[in-house]
């Protein structure tokens, strides 16, 4: 049987991004009729969930792939870009706690330290402080090359280090852990309660543009029946998958795209003596021409109210464009318009293969030693191997290139501003706030005069630079730390 609907937004996936596009159309506009189709049986369990990303508040503290170094010089402009969309996240987020939309235990206190190894790595490392500290935004960073302070922030890095190499760290107490999973979830639990119709278990079969209205085609999984929505604007917040379905609905805006999977697991503890000895976040620097998700780290996490501790991530390949898609989603991604980017970009980035064919092969005491290049002391018998989230590696078509590889996050949106869609990973999440406003904006020109002081309601330092207004940033900060038991 074939049911004909009708709404003002479809949400396809039921991740972070979709809960928070959502939940802001709410506050600007309670009228809007909004249906969500998700085809797991909940909500936030792909990319979002607590298992399947690294949780931490990225805010450039200790990411140093953020801060490359150019001539000489260390450019810290994606850090201090990505610290203030994840101020504008807190502010959202305290807003949503302040008026009981959400409960504030999804975030937790958590430093941040980058930890390097090695002359060249060291000085590295002290540039980009000197360079970051001159930003009001990472006043608080802290650096130091002695062990015995090391030690003191991170005891696990520095307990009987065989290495002879220098070692040096850079600590900032601002740091965040956040449960991405538990915030979805809550924020999904709220828009339903309010109107919103999230339907699981559903998956979408087709994309069709008629007459100036979108026809999203479902499938119920458990029924079989189907359901043919038409709307007039669509969101693919589907991870991985949302290429497959922006291919269906022939979005010419997404035409030369193309993607490629890259797996992940984590080393987890499992001794309970070894987790309360750690609780920082500790980022390492990424082996040269290794994307983004393969930055190795040692995370304090708080899942589901207890503290672990995580190693990782190793990158791996397989076909599947999700966690729970199918072994023939790359294949099928491959068409005409994008054939060329992707084997372009294929040829210019053989150090990228080689990684992850060198990652698929290791062996378990092969990442266990990788492990004890961040922690010495580990015991082998404390540690269990986890499989983490999928991501898929943007390829686009590059005029100059032919075609590359595009690291971090990315939105396209239809020229008429009825289809847009979320690809790419980090730091996706922690600025999803950020991405969805930038959203709005394209798909709701019309309308921006009328919400934008709805928006500054929502978000103090919308439109502004906290980079630049020192007394905004300290009023805003302060604000959220307190809602959001920061402090």
């Amino acid at each position: 049987m074939t049911e004909k609907k009708e709404c003002d937004f479809v949400f396809i996936g039921s991740g972070i991004m979709s809960a928070t596009l959502a939940s802001i159309l709410k506050e600007l506009e309670p009228g809007l009729k909004m249906e969500m189709f998700e085809r797991l049986d909940g909500s936030a369990l792909e990319s979002s969930d607590e298992w399947n990303n690294a949780g931490t508040g990225h805010a450039g503290f200790c990411e140093l792939n953020y801060t490359p170094e150019k001539n000489g010089k260390i450019d810290i402009s994606k850090a201090i870009k990505v610290n203030e969309e994840f101020e504008i996240s807190r502010q959202y987020w305290s807003y949503l706690v302040r008026t009981n939309k959400i409960k504030n235990d999804f975030i937790k206190k958590v430093p941040h330290m980058s930890m390097v190894q090695g002359e060249t790595n060291i000085s590295f490392l002290k540039n980009r402080f000197e360079a970051l500290k001159s930003s009001v935004l990472f006043e608080n960073m802290l650096f130091s090359d002695d062990v015995t302070q090391v030690e003191k922030w991170a005891p696990l890095l520095t307990k009987s280090r065989k290495s002879n190499k220098p070692i040096a760290a850079t600590y900032n107490d601002k740091g965040t852990d956040v449960n991405f999973g538990s915030l979805t979830r809550q924020i999904v639990s709220n828009l339903t309660e309010n109107g919103i119709v999230a339907n699981f278990n559903h998956e979408v079969l087709d994309l069709q543009k008629k007459g100036g209205f979108w026809i999203t085609k479902v499938k119920n999984l458990i029924t079989g029946d189907t359901i043919k929505m038409k709307s007039k604007y669509v969101f693919i917040g589907a991870g991985g998958f949302a290429l497959t379905l922006l291919e269906k609905a022939d979005v010419k805006e997404a035409k030369g795209y193309g993607g490629f999977p890259i797996s992940g697991q984590w080393l987890v503890c499992k001794n309970p003596e070894v987790i309360e000895k750690h609780s920082v976040k500790v980022y390492g620097k990424a082996e040269d021409g290794t994307p983004p998700m393969s930055v190795p780290h040692l995370d304090t996490r708080m899942i589901n109210g207890e503290k672990c501790l995580l190693f990782g991530p190793f990158a791996g390949f397989t076909t599947k464009f999700l966690k729970n898609g199918s072994a023939t989603d790359l294949i099928k991604s491959i068409k005409p318009d994008n054939i060329l980017p992707m084997t372009i970009a294929a040829a210019k980035n053989v150090g990228l293969t080689k990684y992850l064919i060198k990652e698929v092969l290791k062996s378990y005491e092969e990442k266990f030693e990788s492990l004890l290049e961040f922690y010495p002391d580990a015991k082998i018998e404390d540690w269990e191997i986890a499989i983490a989230g999928q991501r898929v590696q943007i390829i686009k078509e590059d005029k100059k290139e032919g075609g590359k590889i595009e690291f971090g996050t990315e939105v396209i949106v239809s020229e008429d501003g009825s289809i847009s869609a979320l690809l790419g990973a980090s730091p996706g999440a922690s600025t999803s706030v950020s991405i969805m406003l930038d959203l709005i904006e394209k798909c709701f020109k019309e309308k921006m005069i009328e919400y934008a002081p709805k928006i500054e309601q929502l978000i103090p330092s919308y439109k502004k630079s906290l980079n630049e207004d020192k007394m905004l940033f300290y009023k805003t900060d302060i604000q959220t730390a307190s809602i959001l038991n920061l402090i």
